[in-house]
């Protein structure tokens, strides 16, 4: 007489972005019926409109540079990367028949530039493993031990062996990712570290004369200069635009982190702006201080160091009529415009957040939390960050193929007791 089958174990996912649809791949590849509900009327949603530019999956350089990308939560962010690193992002993509390059800057692009097909071969592999899908289903958190469900025909309750939560920080609320999750993990019990926006731009209060001229503008040869969070000067080179309000771009992003957090400290921060980067201090002062005769100091530069428009306007907006009149500390300035950032912009209109569930809220260095043993966290809800250039697409993609790994292992563990 044979023994009766033990009933499929179902799991459910909250979100449908990379960590969730990651989590859904593993589970359902563990024999396990995994249900994802999402609040938007479909799945990846952000990803898709992260791809609108061209789809930056992840990024080639070495390991061991790429783990320094997540800064403070290197180590805890290096176990996902064990399991789902650049390259395995890599050969899982081209897996699913879609084919990658790698750019000028290192940077790891679908050979295309799209999300869209990389997205329906996805969700083509899942739906053929059986998850199934729940869209307009948003998240309300629990009642008597089962998930509360809103749907367009009202709520209902949803009952789950393990659940996967993977609902995003609070960037780009229009896509799903409003951070509404938060009191309903702190109800909980769960460590929540405050949200607050990454890779996001600066207000620096410009004269409405400047941005009304220059507002939209690219410095595209540009280095800036900020006080690291050891205290010592960095620099690095890029590009970024002036806004109506202050600056933004990839060189900003880049930064935003230490800058952010100066801020939230200090009430302000200051960068200094390089704007000849291909010319030395000596070169710049013997130009800047050659006679001018007749000629005005704005002729004069741009005459002998091509400053003009947006890079002459900062000159004027940043620098004292004294300042600008002496060729010394001109000179000085063109090498070191000093910038004062007053505040981050809004976190949803930043391109990713920060803060989150905590580590430490986190059982055993797994995604199970502990307050609340059976459910599991994945992506931006959890406290880390990472500059653009796919560093964050990967962790996403990692740590919800833990959090799926760690919710098979949890559900074993209760089988075999």
């Amino acid at each position: 007489m044979t023994e009766p089958s033990q009933p499929t174990q179902r799991v459910a996912v909250i979100g449908g972005g990379p960590a969730g649809l990651m989590a859904a791949g593993v589970l359902a590849a563990g024999g396990v019926q995994v249900d994802v509900y999402d609040a938007m009327p479909s799945v990846g949603r952000k990803f898709l409109l992260a791809g609108k530019g061209g789809m930056n999956i992840t990024h080639s350089e070495t390991l061991p540079e790429f783990r320094r990308r997540y800064g403070a939560r290197e180590l805890e962010v290096a176990r996902w990367l064990e399991g789902f690193g650049p390259q395995a992002v890599r050969d899982w993509i081209h897996a699913l028949g879609v084919d990658t390059f790698v750019g000028t800057s290192g940077r790891v692009f679908p050979t295309d530039m799209k999300a869209a097909p990389l997205l329906r071969a996805w969700l083509h592999r899942l739906r053929e493993a059986g998850v199934r899908f729940h869209m307009r289903h948003r998240w309300l958190g629990w009642q008597d031990g089962r998930l509360r469900i809103a749907t367009l025909e009202g709520e209902t309750l949803v009952d789950a062996d393990a659940t996967v939560l993977a609902l995003g920080g609070a960037s780009w609320a229009r896509l799903g990712s409003d951070g509404a999750w938060v009191p309903l993990l702190q109800e909980r019990a769960v460590d929540v570290a405050p949200l607050v926006p990454a890779n996001c731009g600066f207000d620096v209060d410009w004269s409405e004369h400047f941005s009304t001229k220059h507002a939209g503008a690219p410095l595209t040869t540009v280095a800036i200069a900020w006080r690291g969070r050891d205290g010592a000067l960095e620099r690095r080179q890029g590009q970024f635009v002036v806004t109506q309000s202050g600056i933004e771009g990839s060189l900003v992003y880049a930064i935003s982190a230490p800058l952010r957090d100066q801020v939230a400290q200090h009430g302000t921060t200051t960068i200094w702006l390089d704007l000849l980067p291909d010319l030395d201090c000596a070169r710049v002062a013997a130009e800047a201080g050659r006679p001018r005769g007749s000629r005005s100091m704005s002729s004069h530069l741009q005459s002998r160091l091509g400053i003009k428009g947006v890079k002459a306007g900062l000159l004027h907006e940043c620098l004292s009529k004294e300042d600008y009149a002496d060729p010394a500390r001109l000179a000085a300035a063109l090498k070191a415009l000093p910038v004062v950032l007053r505040r981050p912009r809004p976190i949803d209109e930043a391109i990713s957040s920060a803060g989150g569930v905590r580590f430490e809220a986190l059982k055993d260095g797994s995604a199970m939390l502990r307050a609340l043993p059976g459910v599991f966290v994945a992506g931006e809800m959890v406290d880390w960050e990472a500059p653009t250039g796919g560093y964050l697409l990967t962790a996403c993609f990692g740590s919800g193929r833990a959090a799926g790994r760690d919710a098979l292992a949890w559900l074993d563990s209760r089988l075999t007791r």
